[in-house]
């Protein structure tokens, strides 16, 4: 049996980890639960956006905040050109998954042209620093974007329930025919919603970058992880994304504590199962 130590601490990065979790749902999480689309291309953007942040970090030498003023709005013309297409072929929500499959494999493809598959490392001053807290030990990095986690979740969710252009996004993915009998523009709002869950990904990607070693394979490592909180915390539900991931993050954490690492996919699987069993609506 590991220390307290050691628990207090697995217990610490699993949930810190689950802020990471969070940015990488938000945005597949908005776009299957308003938009009806599973959009699988959210894992390979927020990976190309990794990469890119590497480039203009290590190449050409740019701050962290100016690579997500310059990565945001592509990752959100990205989204609205994909709507675009989705609306032009009538692509269903089965036939989102198999398109933006087939997109993440081309970006993974294109990653691997660029960079190859070798292994990168963007280093930067906080890559190694943490705020000690007791014995226990808090990485600035994962801190935070844990934190940027709780702000997107909070402010999404207020911008879904308390806005006209939330209210009128809820309305359209509960009856998207009643909602146009009200006047509410649904065609606008999707693609405006389609672009702000890609720019989600690309902030996801940025953080990524800092607290990853970067590899193409990774778009497929998420996939698993990120459905499981996904579904847990509800389509289109930002806050409850919120807590499942932290509620994963913490469970695979002490799971690698005491078992070992391998145990941590099976970790977040179970808890799937049992909710959907519980819970199967």
């Amino acid at each position: 049996m590991p220390s307290w130590t050691l628990l207090g601490q697995a217990l610490v990065s699993g949930l810190l980890a689950g802020g990471l979790y969070s940015l990488l749902g938000l945005g597949l999480s908005l776009s299957w639960g308003l938009l009806r689309l599973v959009d699988l291309s959210h894992f390979a953007l927020a990976v190309l956006s990794a990469y890119v942040a590497y480039q203009l970090g290590t190449v050409h030498h740019l701050p962290v905040g100016l690579a997500l003023v310059l990565v945001v709005p592509g990752a959100f013309a990205f989204g609205v050109g994909l709507h675009w297409i989705f609306k032009k072929f009538a692509v269903g929500e089965f036939g989102s998954l198999l398109v933006t499959f087939s997109i993440a494999v081309l970006i993974e493809t294109l990653i691997q042209w660029l960079w190859t598959a070798d292994f990168r490392r963007y280093e930067t001053p906080l890559a190694s620093a943490s705020i000690p807290v007791g014995p226990l030990f808090v990485p600035v990095l994962e801190l935070i974007a844990f934190v940027t986690a709780a702000i997107l979740a909070g402010l999404t969710w207020l911008w879904l329930t308390r806005s006209y252009v939330g209210k009128a996004l809820r309305a359209c993915a509960e009856d998207p025919s009643m909602a146009a009998a009200f006047g509410v523009h649904q065609q606008r709002l999707s693609f405006a919603l389609s672009g702000l869950c890609s720019a989600f990904a690309a902030v996801a990607g940025i953080f990524v970058a800092l607290i990853s070693t970067l590899a193409p394979y990774q778009i497929w490592s998420w996939l698993g992880v990120i459905f499981a909180v996904v579904i847990i915390g509800r389509l289109g539900n930002p806050i409850g994304l919120l807590i499942a991931s932290m509620a994963i993050g913490a469970a695979e954490g002490l799971a690698m504590a005491v078992f070992s690492p391998a145990w941590a996919p099976m970790v977040s699987f179970s808890i799937l199962i049992v909710v959907l069993l519980w819970q199967p609506n």
